[in-house]
């Protein structure tokens, strides 16, 4: 199917897009600053990437509880007060992890009940956040609007993990958690700055009824919905856990755990490019969300098996490349899939689907690096990825 294109930056002439995509910059930069340095901590507290698989478990099990829920929240109230106090309280989060952390008291169990209160609060957050950008632009442009989120989201890994990586040494990991602490500041400065007469307002889910049963009702009567969920479920089980099996591959196989850092930077370049490459489609093909996953597979299945960093930098750019077009070509088809209603909540099930995956496939991913090999930690969620690509062709046709 030939993919029709568009200007990639076509949402940015609406000043309340640019607005936003600039304060989320910002702030997600802080925000891999902290994935980065709580994954060195816990690597280095214990020397175990089950451990990283718990913390995983802990930060996204409220996605997996209430994220369906907390989009039917945002479905029926205002998006943005939403966002300003989960923003808010994710700094509180950050500040006091940091604090922590530069007191000298942190230990495992504290990181994991902040893992958890940082969960807690995201899953308010995501689909309030995530459903804002819906109202930023209209409906022509928000397959391109969802796709521009997505590559700030995790183009900014480049600058947030190399950050993080450079950083480490001469300031430890408590004050990377103040600076995340600090860059939430500019998305709540976006968000209070956004121009209400310039919005495209959603359209209210009205009172009562059953919200999550009819999401879950639309998206098993939608055969394009239902097939794109049942991969991207498994996919992000499995193929996306390098938080937990990077920090050990890096220090066995590559010798230094600070490379996981700069790997994770350069897999940010190509999740920029993936991310870029979807925004410039006006409408996202299912053969490009399956041809992306083929990618993310192979690419990871090369990487496990680098024999040196400088090999594992040359797999992590189409490795970047596939996982962040899947996760935008994700986003983009369940918003033009869905009706105007329904859109908080399909956001929020994607995410359900891509974050709320993780307390399963976390610990997993931890397990094999612990006892198999680091290396299978990482191709065997490739291997996933290329079967369940397979299993998608053969489905859709």
């Amino acid at each position: 199917m030939a993919e029709k294109h568009a200007s990639v930056f076509r949402s940015l002439k609406y000043f309340n897009a640019r607005l936003f995509f600039a304060g989320l910059l910002l702030s997600n930069i802080g925000s891999w600053l902290q994935l980065t340095a709580s994954s060195l901590l816990i690597y280095r507290l214990t020397g175990n990437a089950a451990d990283l698989g718990y913390n995983v478990a802990f930060q996204f099990l409220p996605m997996l509880l209430f994220g369906t829920w907390c989009g039917a929240l945002a479905d029926r109230h205002d998006r943005r007060r939403i966002a300003l106090i989960s923003q808010a309280a994710l700094a509180m989060q950050a500040l006091l992890l940091g604090f922590l952390d530069l007191s000298g008291v942190i230990n495992v169990p504290m990181v994991y009940a902040l893992s958890l209160l940082l969960g807690i609060i995201g899953a308010f957050d995501n689909p309030a956040r995530r459903g804002l950008v819906t109202e930023l632009v209209p409906e022509v442009d928000l397959p391109n609007a969802m796709s521009l989120n997505t590559a700030v989201m995790t183009g900014s890994r480049i600058f947030g993990a190399a950050i993080a990586t450079a950083l480490v040494g001469p300031l430890g990991t408590g004050w990377l958690f103040v600076l995340n602490g600090i860059s939430y500041a500019a998305m709540i400065y976006s968000l209070t700055g956004l121009r209400k007469s310039e919005m495209y307002p959603a359209m209210m889910r009205p009172a009562g009824g059953s919200p999550v049963r009819e999401v879950f009702k639309y998206v098993a009567g939608n055969r394009r919905l239902l097939t794109m969920f049942l991969v991207y479920v498994t996919v992000s089980t499995f193929s996306f856990n390098f938080g937990v099996a990077l920090p050990k591959l890096a220090d066995l196989s590559w010798g230094d755990d600070r490379a996981f850092g700069w790997v994770m930077s350069v897999i940010g370049i190509g999740n920029l490019t993936g991310a870029l490459l979807t925004a410039r489609l006006k409408t996202v093909s299912m053969s490009w969300f399956v041809g992306n996953i083929a990618l993310l597979g192979i690419a990871s299945i090369g990487m496990a098996f680098a024999s040196n960093v400088w090999f594992a930098f040359l797999w992590s750019i189409p490795l970047g490349i596939g996982g962040a077009a899947m996760i935008a070509s994700g986003n983009a088809i369940s918003q033009q899939e869905s009706p105007p209603d329904m859109r908080g909540r399909l956001l929020a099930l994607t995410a359900v689907a891509f974050l709320g995956s993780t307390p399963i496939g976390g610990p997993i991913t931890g397990l094999i690096a612990d006892s198999i090999s680091p290396e299978w930690s990482l191709a065997y969620g490739g291997v996933f990825a290329l079967v369940c690509a397979a299993v998608a062709v053969v489905a859709w046709r």
